[in-house]
């Protein structure tokens, strides 16, 4: 007998107070957003209704984090925390701008705790920054999370994962500033693709990618589509949600089984974020936790 897949679980913030209020990466401009910031404002709230309502019909449940004014970057709930076998390690931020955000989210988390959706939070030391799974992201078919550090996260945490979870962490040193965090530089799949940005990594770092990842699942996403952050994609089962990509990605992942969902999120890009940004998997387990189920 088959185990039913579970359903997924997918926390979001709505974008009430969103806006490019301050640079801490490359895409953001926040005189270029004043400039238009009502006509924006609107726009990414009709995105960000368009992505949760095309992640509700994929069969997903989403929690909500209580938007707060002095926060625009709550939103990207995926740099809330680190979630796995419904534990949750919560984020430190390296910049003061989104050290705020830390308490919205553990009182979002204590929250879903008593709800019964989360078992223990964990809390990593004041000294190591993990920017949540948008610096670790989790890789089914191969048990392990795909760490990015550099620019946002530090090498230390990997550690830090590693004893929360009790599962492999692989580190990459991101080099590029366009792709500040791994989920902007790579994505696993379910069948055990990789698509990953190569030149957001060291050379040591893509080394270790071709080690871990065999050359028939390797997905490379070229600049054009990096640029669109293609690799930040949201996956339910076999389908891929993102905010668009080219024809030579959208082929080769239509001719390996997956189905490309675009959903336009062109508001969030003014900040370095897309799709995966804006939400974190509360759902995933490790394989000692799917065998135990199927038991």
């Amino acid at each position: 007998m088959t185990t039913p897949r579970a359903k997924a679980r997918l926390l979001m913030c709505p974008p009430d107070h969103f806006g490019v209020r301050y640079a801490i990466n490359p895409w953001m401009n926040p005189p270029s957003w004043a400039r238009n910031d009502q006509a924006l404002a609107a726009a990414s709230h009709r995105e960000w209704r368009m992505l949760r309502d095309t992640l509700v019909s994929l069969g997903a449940s989403i929690e909500l984090v209580p938007p707060a004014s002095t926060v625009p970057d709550l939103v990207f709930t995926a740099n809330a925390a680190v979630v796995l076998d419904r534990k949750a390690l919560l984020a430190r931020f390296r910049h003061p701008e989104r050290q705020k955000e830390q308490v919205h989210f553990e009182t979002t988390f204590t929250a879903l705790q008593r709800r019964g959706l989360i078992d223990c939070i964990h809390k990593s030391p004041e000294h190591v920054v993990l920017e949540g799974a948008g610096d670790c992201v989790w890789d089914l078919r191969r048990n392990q999370f795909w760490m990015g550090y550099g620019p946002r996260s530090d090498a230390a945490a990997e550690q830090i994962v590693k004893e929360a979870f009790d599962v492999e962490v692989v580190a990459l040193e991101l080099a590029d500033p366009r792709f500040y965090h791994m989920d902007t530089a790579l994505c696993p799949l379910l069948r055990g693709e990789v698509m990953f940005v190569p030149d957001a990594f060291t050379e040591k770092g893509r080394a270790t990618i071709y080690d871990q990842v065999n050359a028939c699942q390797r997905i490379v996403v070229d600049v054009d589509d990096a640029c669109r952050l293609a690799a930040n994609a949201v996956r339910i089962g076999d389908t891929l949600v993102m905010s668009s990509c080219g024809d030579r990605l959208r082929s080769d992942l239509t001719e390996r089984g997956y189905q490309v969902v675009s959903t336009p999120l062109c508001s969030f890009l003014r900040s370095g974020g897309s799709a995966f940004c804006l939400t974190l998997r509360l759902d995933h387990s490790s394989a000692v936790i799917n065998r135990a189920v199927a038991a």
